[in-house]
Order: structure tokens, then sequence, then C-alpha cells
């Protein structure tokens, strides 16, 4: 009995690890396909019905529900990225996100509950280099078919004051 009590732990100790890696081999994807410009990538990161938000620290803890980018499914998303190309104009740049502090909060019977940290560093034209973004991402994960994705993705700045230039997801 003893050792079929160690070989079950050993198993649910190798299933956390697995998933953990799993939920971070899909926050570095999604960093790379954004620095990389694959930005016609993006919606595939997350279902059809999922949401993507981008809102103030401020904002969230006071439950306002007021936020600067608001994508109700994977079409908003496609909409957004093609307007990025097509019809937005703006000074061309490049961000590079440094994703960390990967925590996976627990599954609450609709996917993965899972907070992190981000830095987006954002570099002009000229060379010049500046922190854009830092603060949290809080998702919910789920497993379709083997892969995981977001069903949805919250991004909290943790500032209150964002350059107006935020067209590339973060």
């Amino acid at each position: 009995a003893r050792v079929h009590e160690d070989l079950m732990a050993n198993l649910m100790e190798n299933l956390d690890l697995i998933r953990q890696h799993r939920v971070e081999a899909l926050m570095t994807e999604y960093a790379h396909c954004i620095d990389d410009d694959r930005l016609e990538e993006w919606p595939d990161f997350f279902i059809e019905d999922s949401v993507y938000r981008v809102v103030t620290r401020e904002n969230h803890e006071l439950g306002l529900p007021m936020g600067l980018i608001y994508c109700d499914g994977k079409g908003m998303l496609k909409d957004r990225i093609s307007a990025l190309r097509t019809a937005n104009i703006y000074e061309p740049h490049t961000y590079r996100h440094m994703v960390g502090a990967v925590n996976i909060i627990g599954d609450d019977g609709e996917g993965l509950r899972v907070h992190s940290n981000f830095t987006v560093i954002r570099t002009m034209h000229d060379g010049d280099m500046s922190v854009f973004a830092c603060g949290r991402y809080l998702d919910r994960i789920t497993d379709r078919d083997g892969t995981l994705k977001f069903s949805e993705r919250l991004v909290i700045l943790d500032s209150r004051r964002v350059d107006t230039l935020m067209v590339i997801p973060i």
C-alpha cells in the first residue's frame, strides 16, 4: 500500500510539472508571436468565444468594467489585427515581452486559472527603448483537443498612464 501511495504521489507531481510546462510553453509562444510580428496568428491562441480585455489596475481593483481594449470572441481579435494592418497609422515599433512568475491557481471546471507577470519593452524605429507596459495576466486556459488555448485573458496594467499607441496586443 505504501509503495502504491508513493507511486501515485510521484505520478501526480509529474502531471503537475507537465501541466506547468504546457502553460508556460503557451505563454512563451504567445509572446514570441507578438514580438516576431506574426500578429495574424495571435487570434489562434484563443478559443472562438474567448474574451480579451486590457484594463488598468485601478479600475480592476475598484471593480469597474471599463477597459482600454475589449474583444469578445475570436472574430473581434481578427478584426483588431486586420485594422492594425490596414487602417491604423502609427510609428513603426516592436515589442519584447518578458513573462514570468507563472502560477497555476487551480482548475475551476471551465479551465485552468493562471496568474503571471509581464513587462513589455517597446523599441521605436529610431532605436529608442522604453518600458511600454507592465502588470499581470489573469487567464483562464482550456484544453481543446490536446492544445491549450485562452478562453479568457485579462491584461491588468500596473499604471493608469497609458500611451495612446496601444495598437499591438499585449
